[in-house]
């Protein structure tokens, strides 16, 4: 039974080719997935433990008992600097300080994305005539005094500045003009990942990111032959309250572990995407191995006869599943290791991670050759299982062996009961608080359901193209039987598109209600002509909102600040405003009370969810104990409906900024005299010295903004998903293949009684329009049903959601439903057209 099986295999290669291709292009991606996350683990990895190669130990801020949401009280001052540097067994203290630094490039743009771009203190001892071991020079020299910068290495590459240039950069807000000292080399993971590292003397930077005189972290050095626990316990006596020592081995073990948590999601999702795909991919090992088997169903019948049992017939079956299984996976493999080594060439050459070397943990292998022997058996074990129930004389005496009818009802009986079961549970968690893990386990079931369902609703479907096919006359009609006349053949290769096309439009439902959401809330919750902020988000400087009232186009402005406070005892964020501007500025949606009395810092307004939860309304008042300690009576001027934009406790900043250690600005609202045009903007940017780090949005460019993002997600998720539809098309090409095949003798009858050439390839592309278009339909149908279920999960939390229907991306999709069908037919049309008709009609 061996030698039968494997002598199959390579009787039916050329059949088992798109079978082998499907297991291929899975394992493919999820190898491929394994290797790159692999190899960027390794490499950041390596990076910090360069990054560290100079650190022993770190006294740091500890935040644990902070209050949320607020830093560490305690500051590092030069004293615990001075005690750190002189404690046995420390050869250096250097003292450290950073935070946000936006460079601008030669063209006046933001370097890197603002979120990668930091500013950090060269620190040359307490004299500031030493050298920072952190940063070896490798052109010029260092800071030394403000207006002085020095630069890393490749983002001077990257800019093209050199030392003696002048650039253009911005911390808070105003733009300031330093000059570059230098070039320096640096380990610091943040910089081989693709982010800029400005360098500004110690007091400059210290002024800029902490206070005179303070450091947010002091790195000790060890001496020779003190290790770094012995060293830790000796700073240990000198820490300050509110701070700690860490090891340098455990700051790299941290960073490690944060990097692979951050790969995690990444490595899942792309997984997930893998899995969708095998998961097409059984439908067509399915399909292809139940008519292998129909084939032989008279060899498979005369082994029974000379003595093989069951079990025989289904081992021999499952052998050449895993033969064709360990080739594709071992193929894979070698493909996925191809497609790391791509992906790791493109990310090193957009200078987005550090340099390594590949990296093909034996994990990757053995996963990958499970993955594809496993998938292979699996989807061929029921063919074999209904192979060998066949009895010898029935088979003997048939090709074919229809399915029963009690076989139909229990499958059908079975789907709809999965069905009903999915469609319930889908339904149920759109009314769920958190319905999110009940809402995927029904629509999987759903989706399962439909497909059992499918060779059923493949009769009603496809009979409704009866019309248009009338018109290819005998092709049409012929290409319409074909179609239903193995439901369950047509309900395996329709499935493999259907599975695609339900995650694409379900995605496209619901990332278009996302966008439709936000352009609502911008335009209800705002009445300002534009937003000011930085372009990270980070804190923003007064000094910017008190430039934008000194132009002649600005009629009212806000600054919007975020004051960490207390209110019986919870932590909880006031939203400063201008209260007397802030009415012209916003259009919240008040369902008691208004603006009125906000502007005299006695009185706030309240979202209406934080008035429901403190059980306020207007008039209530309560107790307010600020950042600094001071408490204050507040009452409730009017309630209001949060949304994403806009929520929480609004108050004048008169009430806030007192209380504040460091003020700063999250955004400010501006409304202009000629409202939003590119003129005004223009004028508001040079007011502002055309700052690189500071962004001038209007509504349009909020909403834009967040569109951008959605169709970088979703055309993203669309690349990935092509795997699952290239997948399908492979299935349709290998069914109708193998079809034409098994239909020989009945292609060269008709052949023989008048059919021509272009006929049969009329038959057999019309044949998988229909299966595709089937497919297609079914896809669209249940990824609008899931994007409506997923939408109303969201508009729990997004109060301005609406389903929002596609109609044009899903007639692409159902184009494109419709072109795989046309591509898939070529090669096995032109096959059935080329029979010969008498050596076809001779064939049994």
């Amino acid at each position: 039974m061996l030698r039968t099986a494997l002598r199959n295999v390579l009787a039916h290669k050329a059949r088992l080719l798109m079978t082998m291709l499907a297991v291929l292009l899975g394992v493919a991606f999820v190898s491929g997935t394994l290797v790159f996350t692999s190899t960027i683990s390794d490499a950041f990895h390596k990076s910090s433990e360069k990054g560290y190669a100079n650190v022993d130990v770190s006294i740091q801020q500890d935040n644990s008992d902070a209050p949320e949401g607020r830093d560490a009280i305690s500051p590092l001052s030069q004293r615990t600097l001075d005690r750190a540097d002189k404690l046995p067994g420390a050869k250096s203290a250097t003292g450290v300080v950073s935070g946000f630094a936006a460079l601008s490039d030669k063209n006046g743009k933001l370097v890197g994305d603002g979120f990668s771009t930091e500013g950090a203190n060269y620190y040359a001892g307490r004299d500031g005539k030493g050298s920072d071991p952190r940063y070896p020079m490798k052109d010029g020299a260092a800071p030394r005094a403000p207006g002085q910068i020095a630069l890393d290495a490749k983002t001077a590459e990257r800019t093209g500045y050199k030392v003696g240039d002048t650039v253009r950069m911005s911390v808070d807000g105003p733009v300031r003009k330093e000059k570059v000292t230098g070039i320096y080399t640096t380990d610091d993971g943040n910089v081989a990942a693709g982010g800029s590292l400005v360098l500004f003397d110690n007091a400059t930077a210290q002024q800029l990111f902490a206070k005179p005189g303070e450091y947010t972290e002091i790195q000790l050095k060890a001496e020779p032959g003190v290790s770094q626990a012995a060293l830790k316990q000796r700073a240990e006596k000198i820490l300050p309250s509110d701070a700690e020592a860490v090891t340098g081995k455990k700051l790299a073990e941290d960073e490690s572990q944060q990097i692979e948590s951050s790969m995690s999601g990444m490595k899942t999702s792309l997984l997930a995407f893998a899995g969708i795909a095998l998961f097409v991919g059984i439908f067509i090992i399915a399909n292809t191995f139940t008519m292998l088997v129909a084939q032989r169903t008279k060899e498979l019948a005369l082994l029974r006869a000379v003595g093989a049992s069951r079990r025989q017939v289904t081992r021999s079956v499952l052998i050449e599943a895993l033969v064709v299984g360990t080739v594709a996976g071992l193929m894979g493999m070698a493909a996925g290791v191809g497609i790391g080594a791509g992906l790791r060439a493109l990310v090193g050459n957009m200078g987005t991670m550090p340099d390594g070397p590949l990296v093909i943990a034996p994990s990757t292998v053995v996963i990958s050759l499970l993955v594809g022997v496993f998938i292979t058996v699996l989807a061929a074990w029921l063919p074999a299982r209904r192979a060998a129930k066949i009895p010898p004389v029935a088979a003997m005496g048939s090709v074919h062996a229809p399915a029963t009818t009690r076989s139909l009802i229990v499958r059908n009986t079975i789907g709809a009961l999965l069905s009903a079961a999915g469609a319930v549970l889908v339904l149920m968690a759109t009314n769920m608080k958190d319905g999110k893990a009940p809402m995927g386990a029904g629509a999987g079931l759903l989706l399962i359901g439909v497909f059992v369902l499918t060779p059923l609703l493949s009769r009603p479907l496809i009979a409704a193209t009866a019309p248009v096919l009338r018109l290819f006359n005998v092709s049409g009609k012929l290409a319409r039987q074909n179609a239903v006349r193995n439901p369950r053949r047509t309900a395996a290769t329709a499935s493999a598109l259907m599975v695609g096309l339900t995650l694409i439009t379900g995605l496209t439902v619901i990332a278009g209600g996302v966008q439709k959401a936000v352009d609502k809330m911008a335009s209800d919750s705002l009445k300002a002509d534009y937003a000011i902020s930085m372009a990270n988000f980070t804190p923003l400087s007064p000094t910017v909102e008190k430039k934008l009232v000194q132009s002649d186009k600005v009629t009212a402005t806000s600054p919007m600040r975020n004051a960490p406070a207390e209110i019986d005892g919870e932590p909880e964020y006031l939203t400063g405003v201008n209260g007397s501007t802030i009415g012209q500025l916003t259009s919240l949606d008040f369902t008691k009370g208004g603006w009125s009395g906000v502007a005299g810092g006695k009185q706030v307004v309240v979202d209406d969810k934080t008035a429901k939860k403190q059980g306020w309304k207007p008039g209530s008042r309560f107790e307010v104990t600020y950042d600094d300690g001071k408490k204050a009576q507040l009452s409730v001027a009017g309630v209001y409906k949060g949304n994403e934009m806009i929520k929480g406790i609004i108050v004048d900043n008169k009430a806030v900024t007192p209380h504040m250690e460091k003020v700063v600005d999250m955004q400010v609202l501006a409304k202009t005299k000629d409202g939003a045009t590119a003129e005004v903007k223009k004028s508001l940017e040079k007011q502002l010295g055309n700052n690189p780090a500071v962004q001038v949005q209007d509504k349009k460019d909020i909403s834009e903004g967040i569109a951008q993002m959605i169709n970088i997600m979703l055309n993203m998720l669309y690349g990935l998903l092509a795997m699952a539809v290239i997948v399908a098309v492979l299935g349709v090409i290998n069914t109708l293949a193998m079809s034409v095949f098994e239909r020989g003798q009945e292609i060269g009858m008709l052949r023989a009684i008048g059919l021509d050439r272009r006929g049969v390839k009329r038959m057999v592309r019309l044949e998988s329009l229909v299966i595709s278009l089937f497919g297609g339909v079914l896809g669209i149908g249940l990824g609008v049903f899931f994007g409506w279920a997923a939408g109303e999960l969201i508009a729990g939390s997004l109060a301005t959601y609406t389903l929002v229907l596609p109609w044009g991306r899903m007639g692409v999709f159902l184009a494109l439903a419709a072109l795989v069908g046309i591509l898939a037919a070529l090669w096995p049309a032109r096959r059935a057209a080329r029979l010969n008709m008498l050596a076809a009609i001779k064939t049994e």
